[in-house]
C-alpha cells in the first residue's frame, strides 16, 4: 500500500507519498515555487483564501503523480496536516463566506484577553489550559461582533484541515485535537466548551461534529477524484495540526519528548502526561494526536511567530535574492558569535503569545556603520531567533519540562549548521535530526488511521536519524552574557519588570 499525505501550510502546501511496508518516501512536490500570499487589510490582520490552499493542493498532487514510483491505484489513505488555529467559515453549501483568519493574526487578542479576564484565569487554565487569547474561538466571536451578517450567513466554522477534508470528502467535522487549539475543548469535562461559546453568545451547532484523529473521516467524493486523477473512495484517515503532526512525524508521542520546527513560525513541542499550565498562558497546553480522557498525552507548545518569515525577509529585503540560503548561512559563519553586538528581536509577525500578546514588532540595534556588513545582519537574525527559543524555553523548564534533547526534521532553518549549533549551544540542548517533514508525517498517519500499521511502532519504519548537534561549550560562554543583553533589552521593550 502507498500512503499520502498533504500538509496545509500558510506558506505552499506540500505533498508526500509513502510505501508503507518500507516506510521509504517515493515521491514529495509542494506548490507554489514562492510563498503563497498573505494580505493584511490593517495593521495586524492575516488573511488567506482557502480555496487558494486547494488550488495548490491540486497543483502539488500533480507534480507528484509525475513521478514515476507513484502508483495511483496502490493509494490507500491520505492524511492531513494544516496550519493550526485559523478560521474557515462556510455556508450550507459548503461555500466560503469570507477569507480565512489565519494564525498569526492579531485581530481578536483584546476579545480572548478580555474572556480572561471575566470568565476567569483559573476557570480559563484549568478548563482548557490556556487563556482563550488569540484563537480560533476569538476570532469567530470577532465576526460576530464586527461582521454579524457574514457570522448568520455561515453554517460551519472550521479549522484549516477541516476545510481541507471537507474539500475532498464532501463531510465537515473534526476532532478532539483540534478544538483544543482553537480552545474550544474543555479538558475537565471533556467535550466542546459551553461556558465560553456561552460567553461569546456562539452558536454551537457551528462546530462540526467530531471524528477520531485516526480512523475514517470520509472519503474521496467522485467528483473530486476524477478533479486531482485519484481513484473514488480513498478514505481520509487523519488529521492533526501542523505542531502536532510534526510532533507524530518525529516519533514525539510520549511524556519528556520534544519536537521542535523553524518553518514561517518556530515551535518547541514537549510532550506531557500531567494537566499543567503556564499561569500567564505564554506557552500553550493543547491535546496530542494520542490524547485519550484516561491516558493524558498533551502537547505544551511554545511558538515564536517570526522565525523563517524573518529569515526570508532578510533574503528578500536585505540580500535582494542575490543570495541562497546557504550562501546567506556561510556569510554569517564569517561573523563571530555575539555578531559583535548586533541584537535581532524577531517578533515581527503579530502577537506573541510568549510575550503576553504584547506586539512589539521586529528590531535590529547595535549597528555601528564603520563596523558591521550584511554578515552581522544574517547571523544576527538566527541567534535572535535562538534566543527567542531560549527565552520560551526558559518558561517550559519552569513547568517542569525537560527540554535537553530536541528532535526537528531537515527542513527550514534547522537545515543550518549554524542555526543548529547556536540554539544547542545557548539552550544546552542535543538536537537530533530525521528523514521526514510534515507531508512525511500525514501519510504515516493515514496508515495508523486506515489500519495499515497496527501500532505508532509499526508506522516509524524506515524513520531514520541523520545528524546530532550537541553543545558547543565554547560558543556556549559567548553567547550567554550577549543572550543576557537581548533578554534585558527585550524585557525593557515589553515593560517587564
Amino acid at each position: 500500500m502507498q500512503l499520502l499525505g498533504f500538509d496545509i501550510g500558510s506558506s505552499s502546501v506540500k505533498a508526500a507519498i509513502i510505501e508503507g511496508e518500507t516506510g521509504k518516501c517515493l515521491a514529495s512536490a509542494q506548490h507554489p515555487d514562492v510563498e503563497m500570499e498573505i494580505s493584511a487589510p490593517q495593521s495586524g490582520w492575516a488573511e488567506q483564501e482557502p480555496e487558494n490552499w486547494y488550488f495548490h493542493l491540486k497543483f502539488a498532487l500533480k507534480r507528484l503523480l509525475e513521478n514515476s514510483n507513484v502508483d495511483v491505484n496502490a493509494i490507500g489513505a491520505i492524511g492531513i496536516s494544516y496550519q493550526m488555529h485559523g478560521l474557515v467559515l462556510t455556508d450550507k453549501s459548503q461555500k466560503v463566506v469570507r477569507p480565512a483568519i489565519i494564525w498569526c493574526d492579531s485581530r481578536a487578542t483584546k476579545i480572548g484577553d478580555t474572556a480572561f479576564n471575566d470568565l476567569g484565569s483559573e476557570f480559563c487554565l484549568s478548563h482548557m489550559l490556556n487563556s482563550p487569547g488569540n484563537f480560533t474561538a476569538s476570532k469567530l466571536k470577532w465576526v460576530f461582533d464586527n461582521a454579524k451578517d457574514i457570522y448568520n450567513q455561515s453554517e460551519y466554522m472550521m479549522l484549516p484541515g477541516d476545510y481541507i477534508a471537507m474539500k475532498l470528502t464532501g463531510n465537515v467535522n473534526t476532532t478532539v485535537s483540534g478544538l483544543s487549539e482553537g480552545i474550544l475543548w474543555d479538558f475537565k469535562n471533556a467535550k466542546v466548551s459551553d461556558d465560553l461559546l456561552s460567553y461569546y453568545q456562539l452558536d454551537i451547532k457551528k462546530v462540526p461534529q467530531m471524528v477520531p484523529t485516526f480512523g475514517v473521516q470520509g472519503e474521496l467524493s467522485d467528483v473530486v477524484a476524477k478533479e486531482l486523477g485519484l481513484r473514488v473512495g480513498i478514505p481520509v484517515t487523519y488529521r492533526a495540526g501542523d505542531q502536532p503532526n510534526n510532533a507524530f512525524s518525529l516519533n514525539v508521542l510520549n511524556p519528556g519528548e520534544v519536537a521542535a520546527t523553524a518553518g514561517t513560525s518556530g515551535v518547541v513541542y514537549a510532550i506531557s502526561d500531567k494537566i499543567n499550565y503556564d499561569p500567564l498562558s505564554r506557552v500553550n497546553t493543547f491535546a496530542h494526536v494520542n490524547h485519550q480522557r484516561d491516558a493524558n498525552r498533551l502537547g505544551v507548545l511554545l511558538c515564536v511567530n517570526g522565525t523563517g518569515i524573518q529569515y526570508s525577509w532578510m533574503k528578500r529585503e536585505v540580500g535582494k535574492n542575490v543570495y541562497s540560503y546557504s550562501e546567506l548561512n556561510e556569510k554569517a559563519s564569517m561573523v563571530p558569535p555575539g555578531s559583535d553586538g548586533v541584537k535581532v528581536f524577531p517578533f515581527g509577525n503579530g502577537a506573541e503569545r510568549l510575550l503576553c500578546n504584547q506586539d512589539p514588532g521586529a528590531k535590529i540595534s547595535g549597528i555601528r556603520f564603520n563596523q558591521h556588513h550584511e554578515g552581522h545582519l544574517y547571523r544576527a537574525a538566527q541567534e535572535g531567533i535562538a534566543f527567542a527559543f531560549k527565552y520560551g524555553m526558559e518558561v517550559m523548564n519552569q513547568m517542569g519540562i525537560d527540554t535537553r534533547l530536541i528532535r526537528a526534521g531537515s527542513a527550514n532553518l534547522f537545515q543550518s549548521p549554524l542555526f543548529r549549533k547556536t540554539l544547542a549551544s545557548i539552550t544546552g540542548a542535543t538536537i537530533e535530526l530525521y528523514n521526514t517533514d510534515g507531508a512525511i508525517g500525514a501519510a504515516r498517519g493515514a496508515g495508523v488511521g486506515v489500519g495499515y500499521y497496527k501500532s505508532f511502532n509499526e508506522a516509524f519504519v524506515g524513520f531514520e536519524k541523520l545528524h546530532v548537534t550537541e553543545p558547543v561549550n565554547s560558543m556556549t560562554n559567548e553567547l550567554e552574557p550577549v543572550y543576557a543583553l537581548w533578554k534585558e533589552e527585550l524585557e525593557k521593550t515589553l515593560d517587564i519588570k
